[in-house]
């Protein structure tokens, strides 16, 4: 892509979100909440401060820089964090978050854009989390002589980095003064067109992400009553796919007192009513009430709040993570295998390294796609809880492959410690 193009992009792009906005409650987020950002910027941003800007695409992308977010807040007590998002989706849901000092919208690309941006924020160090590359964003932190690092990163042969109409993106690359990967192979690639000298495997953030959440577990007392003695499923970040997979495969279950904790990746009314239907025997985290002598009488409960699925996989017997239906593929496994946990999904994982890693290391399976019956999902539920050698193995498995995985903040921290990227 030429520059001409991505100008030609960034002009469609902007009109057709302003288009959307009229009818797509997400796009009328993306506009409304960059109204008079350069404003509310300068009002909140002091021109003395010194500042660490983090940028995410989402809500996921925020969960792989948070570790290292809060490592460098702890580290850096003079500086300031700025906390940026592209989506909806990140920013509504951690516009509140306290790790940083501040939280906005990232206006979208361009020079006027980028330029202004930068005189407001005058970072002292730029962080871009896994994907995301504006083209005048890292030209003007370039030709600023800020600091910019790439974390968490993960690429893939099919992407336009190394394809030959690719010179704009590679251009792109080579503006980052360290590109943090996740994997031997990507940085294969990047060492393939010419900028290994910039570039270390350093793992994914997510593992000491998840390591950290597990090691904070608080009981939640209105779960543990819920649980009581049954075997559990912990189903998160379902999709109506997943709902109706799973509904079959429990209803035709030969294990006595087995429950379902569900939460969707979708919290609607309209989406929990159908849930509802799909499970009769359900009631709603947001009805319970503690102590509550009827819970014994359900067998599902839907989680219909945002928050809690890092904890409830601590309850499980064996999870199963949403998304694996669906081609755009699994979502996070590592939230469930932390806590020795074996993991079940379906069978799109595979552009998803830490799925794939965590099924070669033995702490998950993946089915086959089961639409219709939920058959085999419900031949694997059973084969896994009546065989205690099978299960053990397993689940120890899981929890094996996320600690063996952890240290990459600390890698990327002792990198702007060595390079004195603050201290300059």
């Amino acid at each position: 892509m030429s520059v001409f193009f991505y100008n030609i992009f960034l002009l469609l792009f902007r009109l057709g979100t302003h288009l959307a906005a009229l009818f797509n409650p997400k796009a009328k987020k993306w506009v409304k909440g960059r109204r008079d950002i350069f404003e509310k910027l300068e009002a909140a941003i002091p021109p003395q401060e010194k500042i660490v800007w983090m940028h995410c695409a989402s809500l996921g992308e925020f969960e792989q820089g948070r570790p290292l977010l809060e490592k460098m807040k702890l580290q850096y007590p003079a500086h300031k964090f700025l906390l940026t998002f592209f989506s909806p989706s990140g920013y509504e849901v951690r516009k509140d978050y306290d790790g940083a000092d501040w939280v906005f919208y990232l206006p979208l690309d361009g020079p006027r854009n980028a330029k202004r941006f930068l005189e407001i924020v005058h970072p002292s160090l730029v962080i871009f989390v896994k994907y995301e590359f504006w083209f005048y964003y890292l030209k003007k932190v370039k030709y600023r002589n800020i600091p910019l690092i790439l974390v968490s990163a993960l690429f893939r042969e099919d992407m336009s980095f190394f394809k030959w109409y690719g010179a704009m993106q590679r251009k792109m690359l080579s503006r980052f003064d360290h590109l943090f990967v996740q994997t031997a192979t990507s940085k294969k690639l990047i060492d393939e067109i010419g900028l290994a000298n910039i570039c270390t495997v350093s793992g994914d953030t997510r593992f000491d992400r998840v390591i950290e959440i597990a090691e904070q577990f608080k009981p939640v007392p209105a779960i543990e009553q819920f649980a009581g003695s049954s075997k559990i499923i912990v189903a998160g970040s379902t999709w109506p796919e997943d709902e109706e997979v799973l509904q079959k495969a429990i209803a035709n279950n030969s294990i006595p007192s087995l429950k379902l904790i569900l939460a969707p990746h979708e919290i609607n009314e309209k989406h929990l009513a159908e849930i509802e239907k799909l499970f009769p025997n359900s009631i709603r985290y947001s009805q319970l009430l503690t102590p509550d002598s009827r819970l014994q009488a359900y067998n599902c409960l839907i989680i219909d709040n945002v928050g809690m699925l890092s904890k409830l996989y601590k309850y499980a017997d064996i999870t199963y993570i949403g998304g694996g239906l669906k081609t755009n593929g699994v979502h996070n496994v590592l939230e469930a295998a932390v806590y020795n946990k074996i993991v079940l999904f379906g069978p799109y994982f595979h552009k998803y390294t830490e799925a794939v890693g965590l099924v070669q290391a033995g702490g998950a399976i993946s089915f086959a796609d089961e639409k219709k019956d939920g058959i085999l999902l419900q031949q694997l539920l059973e084969a896994l809880l009546t065989d205690n050698g099978e299960y053990t193995f397993r689940c120890r498995a899981a929890g094996d492959f996320v600690r063996s995985n952890k240290g990459a903040t600390q890698k990327i921290l002792q990198f702007i410690q060595e390079k004195r990227l603050l201290t300059s």
